[in-house]
């Protein structure tokens, strides 16, 4: 295997919080090559560039709020050119019906056109909430229906796929081509939900990372929204064991 693995930062919010740049020279040191951004600490996008050039780390790509987007797109843009991010990412719609699938497909097909224009590709990030029916089919796949495959494509959160009871496996191979990012989360038996390290839970992690490498995704990103230790901690774990696996 051969896929950077980078951390999403939300996984580490606590400490963000406390110390952005310190943060970051501490997620290198566990050897991570990149991260994905969910806020920026503060920081102008010249002075996280530093920071990442300094630890050798990449910017994976950045989780950009919807809302924010259609505010303004052009702000959000200006800085991710400026800090070198090749992937923005809306995170989370409440796309769960025909009516919101209309009305973000439109708004994502115009987000990927004026972000691809500028030397970016648009993504959107999966919760469980996209596999509710509509008619026969699930609103994820009638989102991805209408939307341009050249503007906007997928960063697939694997865990809430399975949440979802779906195979990430599968969906993976079924989107081929157009999942550059995938994140690597993982969850307890059960059916509560529960998140935990990766390799700790239920989730095909091995299987995820194969299909990842056959299908040419650029970047794994390892994410853990909550958990039972430090969240640095966590991050340290997840890394370990794709590393102890053989899975980097």
């Amino acid at each position: 295997m051969g896929i950077p693995v980078a951390l999403q930062l939300y996984s580490v919010r606590d400490e963000t919080a406390k110390d952005f740049a310190g943060t970051l020279a501490k997620v290198a040191a566990i050897g991570y090559k990149g991260v994905e951004f969910a806020g920026f600490g503060g920081l102008t996008a010249k002075q996280a560039r530093a920071e990442l050039d300094k630890l050798h780390l990449e910017a994976a790509g950045s989780h950009e709020g919807w809302e924010s987007m259609q505010k303004d797109l052009s702000a959000v843009i200006a800085y991710n050119v400026e800090l070198g991010n090749p992937y923005i990412v809306c995170p989370w719609a409440p796309i769960q019906d025909a009516e919101s699938v209309k009305k973000f497909a439109a708004l994502f097909n115009s987000w990927g056109e004026k972000i691809q224009e500028n030397g970016m590709e648009f993504c959107y990030h999966n919760h469980a909430h996209e596999f509710a029916k509509v008619g026969g089919d699930y609103a994820l796949d009638l989102l991805f229906k209408e939307t341009d495959p050249a503007l906007v494509e997928i960063e697939f959160d694997t865990c809430w796929v399975t949440a979802a009871g779906a195979d990430p496996v599968e969906y993976i191979r079924k989107y081929a081509g157009r999942c550059p990012l995938i994140h690597l989360k993982d969850m307890k038996a059960g059916g509560d939900k529960v998140l935990t390290e990766v390799g700790s839970g239920v989730v095909n992690i091995a299987g995820i990372v194969k299909e990842s490498d056959s299908v040419g995704v650029e970047w794994l990103v390892v994410e853990q929204d909550k958990g039972e230790r430090p969240t640095l901690e966590s991050a340290k774990i997840s890394y370990d064991f794709l590393k102890a696996k053989g899975l980097l």
